[in-house]
């Protein structure tokens, strides 16, 4: 069931917010050439439980590291481990927070060392669909609004918009209703209502939309071994300008 937070909750939910935004930022200042992803994971948990919050991915439905790290052609779920940075590679950090009984959720893409231009454009183009979306992201709308303009911006640029993974609902639980998929037709889907809290991320893919996942069980990958970036805010739907939880500096669009 589609839940409507208050006033309250919602203020919560920004505290939860602020520490995952903080986190992310601790990735990309520490994200450089031969760190290696389980470095990354123990100073992401030490920086959530030192402000007084639990990380949402630790134990969820068995996953067993506190972040996603998703390396190169892995999309999401990357399990964090042994794997040392190289030059060229772009790292996918996704961050949950969980404080007072709410979670925030958001993910960031960065750049290690020295990128190839067409893959730091995915990396760009990635981001900004976040914003194409988010112009849709206000009560009266429709989730397909949301979806239809992810794609048309991904797809305008030749790349594969992931299906199976989507956006979500997200307060109490890390997953609530609705769904929130990257692509769609506009004027379907659940109406959009203030109070409404949800993430969207998009996860755009340089060639094929087509996924596979790997044998440990969480980590999915483009089909075609090229690169895929993604990109996440946790956002409140308003009467008017969507507000954004995770990302509290000027939030510039596309």
């Amino acid at each position: 069931m589609i839940t409507i937070k208050s006033a309250a909750e919602i203020q919560r939910m920004d505290a939860a917010g602020r520490i995952v935004e903080e986190t992310l930022a601790l990735m990309g200042r520490l994200a450089r050439v031969g760190v290696t992803t389980r470095e990354l994971d123990r100073e992401a948990e030490r920086y959530i439980r030192s402000q007084g919050a639990e990380p949402s991915f630790l134990g969820y439905r068995g996953y067993p590291r506190s972040i996603c790290t998703s390396v190169n052609e892995q999309v999401v779920h990357g399990i964090p481990g042994s794997y040392r940075l190289k030059d060229g590679d772009i790292l996918s950090v996704d961050v949950g927070a969980c404080l007072d009984g709410f979670h925030g959720d958001a993910a960031r893409t960065f750049l290690i060392g020295s990128v190839p231009e067409e893959v730091q454009q995915l990396v760009r183009v990635t981001r900004e669909c976040f914003f194409v979306g988010l112009r849709y992201a206000r009560a009266g709308c429709r989730v397909g609004d949301i979806g239809a303009a992810i794609q048309q911006h991904a797809e305008s640029s030749g790349y594969g918009v992931v299906r199976e993974m989507i956006g979500h609902g997200i307060g109490r639980n890390m997953h609530e209703e609705p769904d929130v998929p990257n692509y769609g037709r506009a004027g379907r889907g659940p109406r959009l209502a203030a109070g409404m809290t949800i993430a969207i991320e998009p996860m755009i893919n340089l060639g094929t939309e087509r996924i596979l996942q790997l044998a440990d069980g969480w980590t999915v990958v483009a089909a075609d071994g090229l690169p895929s970036a993604h990109y996440e805010n946790t956002v409140v739907i308003t009467d008017g300008e969507p507000r954004l939880l995770t990302l509290h500096e000027e939030a510039d669009s596309a």
